[in-house]
């Protein structure tokens, strides 16, 4: 990204059941269900190759509370998978927007509280200087942005398991477009990694 006119991607990243929901439906908040696929090599190689070239992490609330209440744990503990203390390092020094009309100041460092609406942010924070923005596994902004066009590449992790219900990632109604699958990688368990390019 060496021109000036070049703008920072948005990248998306989200985990998904097989029946295509990202959250099951009698407890949202229970992410118990991918515990068992998020540890698998193609998941974790996953998740190191889209965190690489980002800069900036955008969140909601609600994941920024679990993200960065858990993973800092994660640098001293001992037997942790390198690639996921690597993770874990990276989230605690990367620049971090949340998104919220609740707090009023962040409890976590490097991190900036933005009350705007989640595309108005993305178009923002896409005209700065830096490396990829990626939202991780924030549902209600992956679906904001989805819903405005405004995601530039799309990664998804699909685990063999049906949920039989619980909130969508993709609804009915989106702007029609092409995408281009740029990487896929299967692994253990049944875990598929897949990455695409929105075509512009």
């Amino acid at each position: 990204m060496t021109e000036q006119t070049a703008r920072r991607r948005i990248v998306t990243n989200m985990s998904l059941s097989l029946d295509g929901h990202y959250a099951a439906p009698d407890d949202p908040l229970d992410m118990g269900w991918v515990m068992p696929y998020a540890v698998t090599d193609v998941a974790r190689d996953h998740m190191a190759g889209i965190r690489e070239p980002a800069t900036t992490v955008l969140l909601g609330r609600v994941n920024a509370e679990g993200f960065l209440g858990f993973w800092p744990t994660v640098i001293e503990m001992e037997g942790a998978d390198p690639r996921d203390v690597g993770f874990a390092k990276w989230l605690v020094d990367t620049d971090k927007v949340v998104l919220s009309s609740t707090l009023e100041e962040a409890p976590w460092e490097r991190t900036t509280i933005v009350h705007k609406p989640t595309a108005e942010v993305a178009e923002e924070l896409r005209t700065t200087e830096g490396g990829d923005i990626l939202v991780l596994s924030s549902g209600s902004v992956i679906k904001a942005l989805l819903a405005a066009d405004k995601v530039d590449r799309l990664a998804l992790t699909i685990f063999p398991v049906f949920l039989g219900g619980g909130p969508r990632l993709f609804d009915d109604g989106l702007p029609a477009g092409q995408w281009t699958l740029v990487s896929q990688a299967a692994g253990e368990h049944g875990t598929l990694a897949l990455v695409y390019d929105r075509v512009r």
